[in-house]
């Protein structure tokens, strides 16, 4: 075995390349870096590892077992001997001055957005409260969680999508005779594809050079933040909004201007700013759908301002009664709404692929930041696969299917949940994969029922973790990922819940 110690710097103070060695083995087996139980290399190994003759190491061996350092077994070899605490003053005090003390390395002076990177990262560990069994009463139960989890393709789905895999490393490995790389902005095949999808089921226009493709939704938005965002800029986001997008602005250097809601979701106002984040088809967390009349004004405030709109549409894929209405985009004259979309919720979670649609000027500039973090376009084959999924018609046919299967489950949680009404004020949706509601009780009383829920093995969202300014007690329970028998025992979890603390709630009143 190979061993690593201070042989020639002791050989610069005792010269005897014997000596040296002992010294050098003695210090390694009192310092610990050469542990209790160690086996030593053998005399001809340990001599050719350091260009010494084997007598010299003999010696150093025979030093070594004759002071209790080590011990020899016939057969087997030479190993350290448990030792005791540590070295004797004089021999600390000698190690201590051939190894100066290192300096500690300073904290890295960061940048203004490093600093505020870190601020983030400190707030964001606040909200990690993860519930371990250790926390329950009855620990042998399966936990159900309403917090969002991954999301699996099933049945047919799975079969469809394993045969565009297969297609797709096949294309990836014939030879080609075009030596250009594959473009940063993602596969020309899966950018047409998304621009014929857009097109029958959003009515937004667009050319495959106007879509950029990126790791999932957020890292389009953190580049876009990145890209518009000036130090101070005024930016305006709804309240409540997506956390992720709260701390990409706030990154970038943005002052946030949180903006108001109601029940039919962003109130227009005549903002003094430069950048609009909106979820006009379904505002996250609340649910609320924006009326055509507040997405027309919204345009022409920012046609007035010169200002851009960020539309973030994150699971209108899914719907269960109604018109879906046009989004910004397929409204946008002026091309000043950025249409950001994901797969991460209509395929499944592990399928890190978004896309923004914008116009061509804006789409090189984002094309060129993502060649700054991806000079190579990531998960190329997923990309290739989904393309071919879409333009099969799978992408189609899968979200009809899961459609139905969400649609389902909604049904059962709403059926489940209205014995809990004089907890929650429910807000009714027509589409996505979560429901909001609003606690009527308050603060403590809220968390009370909270913790005691976890100890009946079930867990929700803290919508809180998502208000820009402090507001009532509010909750998000997601449903797309369990099944319907996992979702009637979770909500009766929940009620059991109520009915054992539902006196001392009263008394807090």
């Amino acid at each position: 075995m190979d061993i690593t110690i201070a042989y020639q710097r002791t050989l610069q103070k005792y010269h005897l390349k014997y000596l040296a060695l002992y010294h050098a083995l003695r210090e390694g087996i009192l310092t610990g870096s050469l542990a209790s139980g160690t086996r030593l290399p053998s005399s001809r190994d340990l001599a050719v590892m350091y260009g010494i003759s084997r007598g010299s190491v003999k010696e150093a061996y025979d030093m070594l077992l004759a002071e209790g350092y080590v011990n020899s077994v016939v057969g087997r070899g030479t190993f350290v001997m448990e030792q005791t605490a540590m070295l004797p003053d004089e021999s600390r005090i000698n190690l201590q001055n051939q190894n100066p003390p290192i300096a500690k390395q300073k904290v890295p002076a960061l940048s203004a957005w490093g600093q505020r990177i870190m601020q983030l990262e400190k707030e964001r560990a606040l909200y990690s409260t993860p519930v371990s069994a250790t926390d329950r009463d009855d620990a042998h139960q399966p936990m159900i969680s309403f917090q969002a989890d991954e999301v699996v393709l099933e049945g047919s789905s799975q079969i469809a999508w394993k045969s565009a895999l297969a297609a797709a490393g096949k294309d990836l490995q014939k030879p080609s005779d075009d030596s250009t790389p594959a473009p940063v902005n993602g596969d020309q095949w899966l950018r047409e594809a998304i621009c014929q999808h857009v097109g029958r089921t959003r009515g937004i226009t667009a050319t495959p050079d106007q879509v950029v493709l990126c790791s999932g939704s957020m890292e389009a938005i953190t580049l876009l933040t990145q890209l518009l965002i000036h130090e101070q800029d005024n930016i305006v986001l709804e309240n409540p909004c997506y956390s992720g997008i709260y701390r990409a602005v706030t990154a970038s250097g943005g002052r946030i201007h949180a903006a108001e809601l109601d029940q039919q979701g962003l109130i227009p106002q005549d903002w003094d700013a430069k950048l609009l984040f909106v979820t006009p088809g379904r505002q996250f967390p609340t649910g609320a759908v924006l009326p055509l009349t507040r997405r027309q004004h919204i345009l022409q405030w920012a046609a007035s301002k010169g200002a851009w709109i960020i539309e973030d549409d994150y699971d209108s894929e899914f719907r269960w009664a109604g018109r879906p209405i046009e989004p910004l985009k397929a409204l946008d004259r002026a091309e000043c709404v950025i249409y950001v979309g994901s797969f991460s919720k209509s395929m499944f979670s592990s399928l890190r692929l978004g896309y923004a649609i914008l116009p061509v000027e804006l789409a090189q500039a984002l094309t060129a930041a993502k060649r700054l973090y991806d000079p190579l376009p990531p998960a190329r084959l997923e990309q290739r696969a989904l393309a071919r999924f879409m333009m099969r018609g799978d992408y189609v046919r899968h979200l009809r299917r899961m459609t139905r299967i969400y649609r389902s489950r909604y049904d059962v949680f709403q059926h489940e949940i209205q014995p809990l009404s004089e907890l929650f004020h429910w807000h009714q949706t027509d589409c996505g994969l979560h429901a909001y509601a609003i606690w009527k009780y308050g603060s403590a009383q809220y968390h009370h029922f909270m913790q005691s829920a976890r100890f009946y093995g079930v867990t929700w969202r803290d919508a809180a973790d998502y208000q820009l300014t402090p507001g009532p007690p509010s909750a998000c329970f997601n449903f797309a990922h369990i099944t319907e028998q996992q979702i009637i025992e979770g909500v009766k979890r929940l009620r059991q819940t109520w009915d054992s603390i539902k006196h001392r709630i009263m008394e807090l009143s």
